[in-house]
């Protein structure tokens, strides 16, 4: 076993990393859920699988892939397909840089590389936004190479088993985990063992109320044996999450609405939004709205009421949004942030890919 785990866990020492390998697999052959990426040996479905399960729970990918794959059904596709496309079937999932740069990466191995997803680790790695998580699961699942998988529910089931003192959420930790999910690694099946600590980890090792005296790690683990599950894994303590607040102009004209296109890079890189951005301190919401709609696209608009008080939280931070019904009164759009705009018909909304903080507002102007 890793020289780091001893050292961390002084009260216990699993005998070998046979016993962790073989617990894991026949609980998960026994126990595992049929998820429809598990029984597609396409790399390029397995690949969409890990990308979309990136800090989004299974229950919420579930419906995104079907679609996305139906849409999108190879990596030809994928690659040929519009970008505007790609979001709007994201739309809703969040962490909109993920669909980015797999639509991406689907483009560099379809014109740089015959079409074929490298079996290579270090290569694979290459492409944009594969990280060592998505690189390990791919490889490992798709290919049955030996590369360990860590991620929230891997590092939780590593520390309470090994009684681990390094925190889960800093970044210095990473690499004592992926010393000890190395060294326990199999050869033999290499991704079913890296699906099986990850199902563990969902379904058995919760952050909440672990279910210890079903687990197959139980008489291996450091945490269950001394009494400790609620103590693992370590965590710093997180920084206080600062609150936004936003005033959003629906602006009408003529019986269409004005919409503008974030930049492609940067956060919500490519969707579609309705006008408005952050309310200086000590500035009213409805004058927030007429600066910054003016400030960001040229034209003046009049405020005729407030329709909604929207809350969103980002990974970083959270908004406040004020959402006001607006009128066109002058002026020529010239913008200052977005790369391009839209004057729609409402019926027109649904083909263009919102952010979920305007998705939570845009049921109130359909009944309008």
């Amino acid at each position: 076993m890793p020289s780091h785990a001893v050292n961390e866990s002084m009260t216990f020492r699993p005998a070998d990393s046979t016993s962790f390998q073989r617990a894991l697999l026949r609980w998960y052959h026994a126990h595992h859920r049929n998820l429809p990426w598990r029984s597609s040996r396409d790399p390029y479905h397995i690949w969409v699988s890990e990308v979309m399960l990136q800090q989004t729970q299974v229950n919420t990918v579930l419906p995104y892939f079907a679609l996305f794959v139906e849409r999108f059904p190879t990596l030809e596709a994928l690659a040929g397909a519009d970008l505007q496309e790609v979001l709007k079937t994201w739309e809703g999932l969040g962490y909109y840089a993920r669909a980015r740069n797999l639509h991406r990466a689907a483009q560099v191995v379809i014109e740089e590389m015959d079409g074929k997803i490298p079996e290579s680790w270090t290569e694979f790695k290459t492409l944009p936004g594969v990280g060592n998580y998505i690189a390990s699961a791919v490889q490992s699942i798709a290919f049955d190479h030996a590369h360990a998988v860590v991620d929230g529910n891997v590092k939780r089931v590593l520390a309470r088993v090994f009684l681990m003192k390094s925190p889960v959420n800093h970044a210095a930790s990473q690499r004592v985990f992926e010393e000890t999910a190395g060294a326990l690694m199999t050869h033999e099946k290499p991704g079913t063992y890296n699906q099986a600590i990850m199902e563990l980890g969902a379904l058995i090792c919760k952050p909440r109320n672990p279910e210890c005296k079903m687990c197959c790690l139980s008489q291996l683990c450091g945490a269950f044996r001394t009494g400790r599950a609620d103590k693992y894994p370590k965590r710093n303590k997180r920084k206080r999450v600062p609150t936004h607040r936003v005033a959003t102009g629906v602006v009408w004209r003529n019986g269409t609405l004005l919409i503008t296109r974030r930049k492609p890079d940067g956060l919500l890189g490519g969707l579609w939004e309705f006008p408005g951005g952050k309310v200086d301190k000590g500035e009213d919401p409805r004058d927030a709205c007429i600066r910054e709609i003016r400030e960001e696209t040229g034209i003046r608009i009049r405020v005729c009421g407030h329709m909604a008080f929207i809350k969103h939280a980002y990974t970083h931070f959270k908004i406040e949004m004020d959402v006001f019904q607006c009128e066109y009164e002058s002026g020529k759009i010239r913008l200052n942030g977005p790369d391009a705009f839209r004057w729609i018909r409402l019926d027109e909304i649904q083909q263009y890919p919102f952010p979920k903080a305007n998705l939570k507002f845009i049921p109130l102007i359909e009944k309008i």
